[in-house]
């Protein structure tokens, strides 16, 4: 579905004559495009799924934060614009992220479900996380709140 959604994209944006929105959903398709080779050995003829499209979706938009970081630091402008230009175009693909006082309800629920009591439980939690708030959360961030709910 996200993929037919991106490919209907880029033929909205050829025809409105924007070429950084049709570069960026290449780019984006390109990416897909080496994850669904890239999983032709496993058995996975037909492509990757939503999840891991939302997945590369959310990394590309973390490295693209970080060049814009990078490129802050050095005084390039031109290329803050561009990086930050190709972020908003691939967050309208990308579900609204939950807010605070959610991730904490959801970290909760996930605990309790899981049954976890200690940090050794961490792995079986964040799994939980993972398969239901998929591209919807900042795991990176989401790690730390799980520990120090466990104890950690």
């Amino acid at each position: 579905m996200l993929r037919e959604q991106l490919t209907a994209a880029v033929k909205t944006a050829m025809l409105a004559r924007e070429p950084e929105t049709v570069s960026t959903l290449r780019m984006v398709l390109a990416g897909i495009k080496d994850k669904d080779i890239a999983a032709r050995p496993s058995g996975n003829a037909s492509g990757i799924g939503d999840p891991e499209i939302l997945s590369l979706l959310q990394s590309m938009v973390k490295q693209r934060r970080e060049s814009v970081a990078l490129y802050s630091q050095g005084n390039r402008a031109d290329l803050v614009a561009k990086e930050e230009g190709e972020i908003a175009v691939i967050e309208r693909f990308l579900p609204a992220p939950m807010d605070a006082v959610a991730t904490d309800a959801a970290i909760a629920a996930a605990i309790a479900e899981t049954g976890a009591a200690a940090i050794k439980d961490m792995g079986k939690v964040m799994a939980v996380l993972k398969a239901k708030y998929s591209g919807r959360m900042d795991f990176g961030a989401v790690g730390p709140m799980v520990k120090a709910k466990l104890g950690g």
